[in-house]
């Protein structure tokens, strides 16, 4: 179902099969937004298994089911600071929208990864007020 989409849901506005669909199926990130953009776009799609593959061993829960009700409606990027195609270190921070059983609400985080074998990984975020 998701090859079908006509506009990626991490904001880029392309086709979802030239933008976060190739990292979903296994294709490395080559930045940290690029990663943290395919990650909300997992969230939104439900693509659980990319969020595992991508999270740090070191800081990833066992559970990842999505939360009951929760829809990913939008993405902002704000900021990404290193986190390059050179860079071993980078953040992102963005502004998540989300409509849920208590209403609709805006995640804003700034989120850390580090590039681990070659391939970015999550590995914590900072929830911002």
């Amino acid at each position: 179902m998701t090859g079908l989409l006509a506009v990626c849901p991490c904001g880029t506005g392309d086709h979802y099969a030239a933008c976060c669909g190739p990292v979903h199926d296994g294709e490395p990130a080559t930045t940290a937004e690029q990663l943290m953009r395919s990650r909300y776009s997992a969230y939104a799609l439900g693509r659980t298994e990319h969020l595992a593959r991508t999270w740090h061993p070191r800081t990833r829960p066992d559970d990842l089911a999505p939360s009951p009700g929760l829809t990913w409606t939008g993405l902002r990027v704000l900021q990404a600071v290193a986190g390059g195609a050179d860079d071993d270190r980078g953040t992102v921070e963005f502004e998540a929208a989300y409509s849920g059983p208590d209403g609709a609400g805006t995640l804003h985080e700034t989120s850390r990864f580090e590039r681990r074998r070659d391939r970015w990984v999550y590995v914590d975020g900072a929830v911002l007020a």
